[in-house]
């Protein structure tokens, strides 16, 4: 009984002591980056317009923080529509949304700049890639408070008192229109987006924007606002080309 005991044992071990340790598993690489050839690059330009009536921009109430009113020697505009003299949109995002699929871009290492200034978010819309940094300054000698109420990201919640320095952020998925709000002062709110590449633009008051170095091919542009139903148009781009579109919001 010893004996058959210790010629199992004996196979146990010469079994463990030939067999193959398991393969490693290889690090996931990198998909490559892809460029873009200046020599070929496309652009987009267009405006988003208005057309309706027009809402009325409201007074923002900034009498429950006396050092926030100081700031401003007139009374403040809200700033969720903001229409230009030529019936351009302000603060729109627009953004390519389908047709760079399976492609991969560089991050862009510089910084994308929120600030907090006369109690007021400025600017009141953003774009960041994944990964990109979010610098957050506060340039007013009063406490804010940033707070960011994301579906598809990680929330937060970070106060920053006058003189701190800037916080920084990053977004690890896509996501449009994040809402941000200050917990302090109710009034003051940002939008944040977050894409996979950089062609994105965010229009002036004149409604003007402009999206440039892309590669040629057929893409479909979307115009986002914090107000009105998203609006897309699909476009072709060829070699060296410019395309050309325009968005429309309607009022009531």
């Amino acid at each position: 009984m010893w004996t058959r005991a210790i010629l199992v044992a004996a196979a146990v071990i010469l079994t463990g002591c030939s067999s193959t340790p398991p393969t490693e598993k290889k690090a996931a690489e990198a998909p490559p980056v892809t460029k873009v050839d200046p020599a070929t690059a496309a652009r987009i330009t267009g405006k988003v317009r208005f057309s309706g009536k027009r809402p009325q921009r409201k007074p923002i109430s900034m009498e429950s923080e006396e050092d926030c009113r100081k700031m401003h020697s007139k009374t403040v505009l809200n700033e969720d529509v903001i229409i230009g003299p030529g019936g351009g949109v302000g603060n729109v995002f627009v953004h390519i949304k389908t047709g760079l699929e399976g492609k991969t871009f560089a991050l862009v290492k510089i910084p994308v700049k929120l600030d907090q200034k006369g109690c007021m978010f400025k600017p009141r819309v953003i774009g960041v890639m994944t990964g990109q940094t979010l610098e957050i300054h506060n340039s007013d000698h009063v406490t804010h408070n940033v707070h960011p109420s994301p579906r598809e990201n990680r929330e937060w919640n970070q106060g920053q008192p006058a003189g701190a320095p800037p916080l920084e952020r990053e977004f690890a998925r896509r996501e449009l229109m994040i809402p941000v709000k200050c917990n302090v002062h109710a009034w003051m709110r940002s939008y944040i987006n977050v894409l996979p590449h950089p062609y994105f633009a965010v229009t002036k008051e004149d409604g003007m924007f402009e999206i440039k170095n892309l590669p040629p091919g057929e893409y479909t542009v979307e115009a986002r606002h914090e107000r009105f139903p998203a609006v897309e148009q699909k476009l072709t781009l060829v070699a060296s080309g410019t395309g050309t579109v325009e968005f429309t919001f309607k009022g009531e």
